[in-house]
């Protein structure tokens, strides 16, 4: 998290609407063999939770259960260029958004897992026009207790949300303008977008 409080966003809402949207992070933790990272699918249970699930044979499956973590995730970004401001005696910076999650992590059942596919399936799924959503049920069921048993889930209790909207809110409007316009031109329209959106 930025140590500027300007550049914090406290609205849960938007820090859930970005885990839906992004939907894909890394959770870290320190095991025996020192720090490792996962990539992961991350899905919000939308009570305080989100959930993930690992590769059997990965370097956290066998440690996690109840160890606390920190998952992140990195939304849209774009650099500034001092160029854009009226005064060029600036430093380059980059604007950015991401949400760091530190919490409790325990590792979910076999049903647990199962509704978690399946939910994870459904949203995203839900987000492809053409065609008709694939949905758990297309596998057999011996194929996929088989491919189930190559993964683990886990559920996250998130005790600290640690988000960062960095969106230029320490320059004036005009200047903001300015760094959103040049974002946007050199093919950063999403952070524009949030800086038009989320900064008045």
């Amino acid at each position: 998290m930025h140590p500027n409080p300007a550049f914090r966003h406290d609205d849960r809402a938007l820090l859930e609407a970005l885990i839906g949207e992004i939907g894909f992070g890394m959770v870290f933790a320190t095991v025996p063999d020192g720090p490792r990272v996962a990539h992961v699918p991350l899905l919000s249970t939308g009570d305080g939770a989100v959930q993930f699930h690992l590769a059997r044979g990965n370097a956290l499956t066998k440690h996690l259960d109840g160890m606390m973590a920190l998952a992140v995730l990195n939304g849209p970004d774009g650099y500034v260029s001092p160029r854009w401001y009226a005064d060029a005696a600036q430093v380059p910076t980059w604007n950015y958004v991401t949400l760091e999650l530190e919490g409790r992590v325990r590792q979910m059942d076999q049903e647990g897992l199962l509704g978690l596919l399946e939910a994870s399936s459904s949203h995203y799924e839900g987000r492809i026009s053409e065609g008709t959503p694939w949905t758990m049920d297309k596998m057999p069921h011996d194929t996929l207790r088989r491919m189930m048993g190559g993964i683990v889930g886990f559920e996250m209790e998130v005790l600290a949300w640690r988000p960062t909207f960095k969106l230029s809110q320490n320059k004036s409007a005009d200047e903001r303008a300015r760094v959103a316009a040049g974002q946007e031109a050199q093919g950063s329209p999403a952070i524009a977008e949030l800086m038009r959106r989320l900064v008045p």
